[in-house]
């Protein structure tokens, strides 16, 4: 463990499994390799470059949470059929596509730590593919016929770009307040989260109060996530990030921990955060001394101990399913999460 990271070691709570989310992969891994079957057929277009930047995109990397969520609450909620396996695809394509209109948006050059798609074919080409997938996703979604299953995703799309143009209104804005801020993340974020987990309810048909147990456990998930993601670019390494630390802070982003720092900070720090973030006005030492002002109001600790209270409640979420080692595996998902930030 670093030294930065040994102050605040004794908020991390102790997890057995070297990485849960290796546990969870390992756990569903026939069903994610019949996904990443459907992904392949599904990514097929008669045009090269939709063909090859969505190819380009899809095998760069990248965990498969989501779907990864998808199979495991479904199985959990007790499902034993296969629309899962198409409708976790479903899930990769929409998330898939938020990525690729993300990087547009924030003008970034790396995801996953290896060249964007728009660095390499440009922004109008990554915005059209980004089109092109959420068209796929939703080919699947009427597929598999579910009422139910439209209702909750096409309401995430909508919920996802919502969270999108709030935190447009919020960049570059260091009056954005906590609560602005968890309106941001909870549509940005969680809601897909909140999605993955809760169709794979209602594949099982379980009871109204599971499948919104399994909702409540994505859409906390998902927050936990993010916190710890916005914590990780001041306090992680490009490989724990997947692009370059310091990225949120040199686009003007107005996260969780700029916010705690900058309500806590004194005129001069205000200034700082104001000429950095508000007006884009930076020098290479900026960071550092970024870093330095979230190290002095314990910023590190304190998402930490917010991540925790919204890991526990995603784990509370799942005890209305019997004990298993997929529930196991699911409770150490919420944990690891957190613990990403050690």
């Amino acid at each position: 463990m670093s030294h930065k990271a040994a102050s605040h070691a004794s908020c991390i709570p102790k997890i057995d499994e070297v990485n849960a989310l290796e546990a969870l992969h390992n756990f569903v891994k026939d069903d994610l390799n019949l996904v990443d079957k459907v992904i392949i057929r599904e990514m097929t277009s008669q045009v090269p470059l939709i063909r090859d930047l969505a190819g380009y995109l899809i095998h760069a990397g990248g965990k498969r949470l989501r779907p990864m969520l998808t199979i495991a609450c479904a199985q959990l909620a007790g499902y034993q059929g296969q629309r899962h396996i198409p409708l976790a695809a479903c899930v990769e394509f929409i998330h898939t596509a938020t990525l690729l209109h993300d990087d547009v948006i924030d003008e970034s050059n790396l995801r996953r730590g290896i060249a964007s798609a728009n660095a390499l074919w440009g922004n109008k080409a990554s915005v059209l593919v980004g089109d092109f997938l959420f068209s796929r996703a939703f080919e699947l979604i009427v597929a598999d016929g579910s009422f139910e299953v439209l209702k909750i995703l096409s309401e995430a799309s909508s919920t996802i770009v919502e969270g999108e143009v709030l935190q447009l209104l919020t960049a570059n804005n260091t009056a954005t307040t906590e609560t602005g801020y968890f309106n941001v993340i909870k549509a940005k974020t969680a809601q897909l989260f909140e999605a993955a987990c809760h169709i794979g309810g209602v594949m099982a048909e379980c009871t109204a109060y599971q499948k919104q147990a399994l909702a409540a456990f994505g859409h906390n998930l998902g927050i936990v996530f993010q916190l710890i993601d916005d914590g990780l670019d001041y306090y992680g390494t490009e490989s724990q990030l997947g692009k370059t630390p310091g990225d949120d802070f040199r686009e003007g982003k107005v996260t969780l921990p700029v916010i705690l720092a900058f309500t806590q900070g004194n005129a001069d720090e205000k200034k700082f955060w104001e000429r950095t973030l508000g007006q884009l006005d930076q020098t290479d030492q900026d960071l550092n001394l970024a870093i330095q002002y979230l190290k002095k109001y314990n910023v590190f600790s304190r998402i930490i101990e917010k991540a925790k209270s919204f890991s526990k409640r995603a784990k509370e979420s799942l005890m209305v399913f019997p004990e298993s080692s997929l529930r196991k595996l699911l409770l150490n998902v919420a944990d690891f999460c957190v613990y990403r930030l050690s």
